[in-house]
């Protein structure tokens, strides 16, 4: 009799892990349910695009007359005033309009440029903006303006930048069309442009590759 309720006793323990067991085992299954549903709610309240990089306009100046280009008084990466000389042509002295920072200084004295052909062209750093170039099956059309933006660039690795959905293109991008295989159509892209804190940022340059992800709710 003793032995009988000795391995009685013996077995209560295992009953309760197995038990214990199952328990874990099910609020795991729950915990991976809900990860799983959030991470579809989040990335169906997202776009995502490769196809971006920094920009600011171009400010371009030229001859009205044309001529030799008898000297370049800029150089690249050289930030100038408004009213600045920037290069000769012929007996023409050409001046910036606004101040910015000279990102093309052609440098080729003795050649001949052109009526209206730019000598020199400026950005104005402060106009600096993420271009993103989005397909518009991609979820465009749910892009709106003050929209939350994280974006990279590759020259900084994974390092994390902010900004906001300043302006949206009204018209695609001329060269931004992808053939898509699948119904034998043109997808076309239009610029989303996203604004950020140009001081903050102070490493971020004209040119620089960025990946983009905007969140659209």
């Amino acid at each position: 009799m003793n032995d009988n309720i000795e391995k009685i006793e013996e077995k209560k323990p295992k009953g309760k892990s197995t038990k214990s067991a199952a328990v874990v085992g099910g609020a795991l299954l729950g915990v991976i349910v809900v990860v799983g549903a959030f991470y579809l709610f989040i990335t169906d309240k997202q776009i995502y695009t490769d196809k971006a990089d920094i920009e600011a306009p171009a400010i371009t100046i030229a001859s009205n007359q044309g001529g030799t280009l008898q000297k370049m008084l800029v150089e690249n990466g050289q930030k100038i005033s408004s009213d600045t000389p920037v290069a000769q042509v012929a007996d023409q002295i050409l001046r910036s309009d606004k101040a910015g920072l000279v990102i093309d200084a052609q440098s080729l004295e003795g050649k001949t440029v052109n009526p209206g052909e730019p000598v020199v062209t400026l950005i104005n750093p402060d106009d600096l903006r993420v271009v993103a170039h989005v397909d518009e099956d991609k979820g465009l059309g749910g892009i709106k303006v003050g929209q939350l933006v994280n974006f990279t660039v590759d020259a900084s690795g994974s390092k994390k930048y902010t900004g906001i959905v300043d302006e949206i293109s009204a018209t695609s991008r001329q060269s931004g069309v992808v053939f898509n295989i699948s119904n034998q159509r043109e997808v076309k892209q239009f610029d989303v442009k996203i604004k950020f804190d140009v001081a903050k940022y102070g490493e971020l340059k004209n040119g620089m590759s960025a990946k983009v992800t905007i969140f659209t709710k």
